[in-house]
């Protein structure tokens, strides 16, 4: 059990990671809009898996 808690704690704050990285590098054209929504659910998902995992 606390293996998987450790794991889910990983892979939450490898997301949170890459969506702050990928809302930092989005450009301003319509690319960087969908870079920039793909980062907050990347990022929303991996708080969420952050808090189930206390």
């Amino acid at each position: 059990m606390i293996k998987n808690k450790r794991i889910r704690r990983t892979g939450a704050s490898v997301m949170v990671a890459l969506g702050a990285i990928l809302m930092f590098l989005a450009p301003e054209i319509w690319q960087g809009a969908l870079l920039l929504v793909l980062g907050v659910i990347i990022e929303l998902i991996g708080i969420t898996l952050e808090r189930n995992a206390k």
